[in-house]
């Protein structure tokens, strides 16, 4: 959603103690225990609030886009958001492995409420754009810092662990989020699903940045040079701001928008290009191909849902409430699919994980694109996203945990933002190009708006499938 994070990142005395649930039984060495228990709590306390915002607007969108006469921005109000967080990730990753994560995230609170007041009080969809834009370098500022947590925190063999536990920390704002924000929408206005959520964001900081003061450059060496470079904090602005004339130039039908395209285009891949992992754009074997499979399992689920509620309440008539409530279905499967992935008995490696996660992505996608037809019932759709937040569940965690494996304590923070901002900047180029599509069929051909970017979204569970293998550094 929107990795959102990543589907990232992810309310707050109650849900502290929820996550102590979700996360770990109290062992001896597990995440409960009394040298991880205020990180683990703090963690995934923050990661509940992120859930539920993500849920939340994502629910409400529709309503708000007819309300500011902007259903032709429609895609842009999710992709802008992916955008901004890159450059997000990318000061994170600088900051996090010079300084710790403390202050990225404290920094990474702020600018994300910031932007939820600016939408909620916009007047207009395009100033509703710009909160969503100053909410994304937010996220992407929490979204790394936590990776950094992990990384310094806790020992190898915790990592699937707390970041099933992340996952788990969806299950409650899934099944509270949507329902709320539909109420919000129907009763109050859907101007306080946005400005309710900065009233619960001090207590989420107040769980987890107390938990992280200290973490600093880790012990044993200068980080990688490349962290220094001044030039990476450019080069993300450069993708975010391609990204952004990608939306832009998609929604004009001039001869001018031809070259505008080109120009996004060689912007968004150009700027990839320096700051991903050389190897990344051809899926080279080891971590190039993880941070790959990142992105192109983001952007082949969240280039489906964002449309989701959408479809279910333009064209099968559910309230607000009913179709926000498929995200819920979708966020417990995803749940759930982390809990199994999570599991000691797992008898699959990482490449039959990975191709089994991309398979029910595709599968579910294709659950949700029968939901168009009027004779077919919704249920068939709500199945379907249940199975791809399944495949994403059992996904993330295998590249989370591969990406923290395959990478050198000093160069966590450089590598978990690659990872997040591959996510993003792939989700965000794939609501540009299915967006673009998608507003220019909506008025003439409603059912083959939806169809063309559920079309695209299936094409890259595919890609994704047949990449799995190259995971592994050697054949």
């Amino acid at each position: 959603m929107s990795d959102t994070s990543d589907r990232l990142p992810p309310d707050h005395n109650e849900p502290c103690e929820a996550a102590a649930q979700a996360s770990s039984s109290v062992e001896d060495g597990g995440l409960l225990d009394p040298r991880y228990r205020s990180v683990t709590l703090g963690a995934v306390a923050l990661v509940a609030l992120y859930a539920f915002e993500a849920l939340a607007v994502a629910t409400a969108m529709p309503t708000v886009a007819q309300a500011l006469d902007g259903l032709p921005l429609y895609a842009l109000a999710f992709g802008g958001t992916l955008a901004a967080s890159v450059v997000g990730m990318v000061v994170a990753g600088h900051w996090g492995d010079r300084l710790g994560p403390a202050r990225p995230l404290r920094h990474g609170i702020a600018w994300f409420c910031v932007g939820l007041v600016i939408a909620g009080v916009a007047p207009s969809m395009w100033v509703l754009i710009l909160g969503r834009i100053v909410q994304g370098f937010g996220g992407g500022l929490m979204s790394v810092a936590l990776y950094v947590a992990v990384g310094r925190v806790y020992p190898q063999q915790l990592h699937s662990r707390i970041f099933a536990s992340f996952a788990a920390a969806w299950v409650l704002p899934a099944v509270i989020g949507p329902a709320i924000s539909g109420l919000l929408v129907e009763h109050v206005g859907w101007r306080w699903v946005f400005l309710s959520v900065p009233l619960i964001a001090l207590a989420a900081a107040w769980c987890v940045l107390p938990a992280l003061r200290g973490l600093g450059t880790p012990a044993g060496g200068d980080h990688d040079a490349r962290v220094e470079q001044p030039h990476r904090i450019a080069w993300a602005i450069g993708a975010a701001a391609s990204a952004l004339v990608l939306h832009y130039a998609g929604q004009q039908h001039h001869a001018g928008a031809l070259p505008l395209l080109v120009l996004a285009v060689t912007g968004v891949v150009g700027c990839a290009w320096q700051l991903l992992p050389r190897g990344t754009l051809r899926a080279a074997r080891g971590l190039p191909t993880v941070i790959a499979m990142r992105g192109i399992a983001s952007a082949a689920f969240f280039g489906t849902e964002v449309f989701v509620p959408l479809l279910l309440s333009r064209e099968r008539g559910l309230s607000p409430t009913a179709a926000g409530a498929v995200l819920t279905a979708g966020a417990i499967g995803w749940s759930l699919g982390s809990w199994w992935r999570s599991r000691s008995w797992q008898p699959f490696t990482p490449p039959q994980l990975l191709r089994i996660g991309m398979c029910l992505i595709l599968v579910g996608v294709s659950g949700v694109a029968m939901s168009i037809a009027p004779s077919l019932p919704v249920a068939v759709g709500i199945v379907g996203w249940i199975v791809a937040g399944f495949g994403m569940g059992a996904l993330f965690p295998t590249l989370s945990v591969l990406t923290l494996q395959l990478s050198p304590p000093t160069q966590q923070g450089l590598n978990a933002s690659a990872l997040q901002l591959c996510d993003s900047l792939s989700t965000a180029a794939v609501l540009a190009v299915g967006g673009s599509i998608f507003a220019a069929l909506l008025s003439r051909a409603p059912s083959w708006a939806y169809l063309s970017a559920f079309a695209f979204s299936a094409l890259l569970a595919l890609l994704g499938a047949s990449l799995a293998p190259r995971v592994n550094a050697s054949r």
